[in-house]
């Protein structure tokens, strides 16, 4: 399912749903970053999703990241909560999402590195190699807060 995503954006379509949902700055050992080239979108992200009625937040941030990357890791820390109203995102099934986010931080304990069908492609990149990369400006700011490593972002 094709998702467009609308950031203050007067022809939005009209949200039918709140979402809330976790995702993971996952660091390595050398300070790398990973993240995901997600199928919907085509754009790269932080691995994350919407939260079951059966887990907690830093729960769903452990799945999503293993569903989507193959890693198990460790929740260390919280990167920031994102709620901006601006931010629409529209799938083709029809639903018109915002979404509630809490961006946390995570190391590897264990698992490997496994595409999923939610992703093209999954690597680590240094701070240095993330500049060019194809990715929503929300999504770019909470990169920048996990490489930042400062007091959470409450927004």
């Amino acid at each position: 399912m094709a998702r467009t995503e609308f950031y203050d954006d007067p022809e939005a379509p009209e949200p039918n749903s709140l979402v809330v949902a976790a995702s993971a700055a996952v660091f390595d050992g050398s300070g790398r970053l990973l993240l995901q080239r997600r199928t919907d979108n085509g754009l790269w992200a932080m691995p994350g999703g919407g939260m079951e009625m059966t887990e907690s937040l830093p729960e769903a941030a452990v799945r999503e990241v293993k569903e989507e990357t193959g890693y198990d890791v460790r929740v260390t820390g919280l990167v920031g909560t994102y709620t901006d109203a601006r931010h629409i995102i529209a799938y083709t099934d029809g639903e018109v999402r915002r979404q509630f986010n809490v961006c946390f931080r995570a190391v590897v304990v264990g698992g490997g590195l496994q595409v999923s069908r939610e992703s093209h492609e999954v690597r680590w990149f240094a701070a240095e190699e993330l500049g060019g990369l194809d990715m929503h400006h929300t999504q770019r700011l909470r990169v920048e807060h996990a490489l930042r490593n400062g007091p959470p972002h409450l927004g």
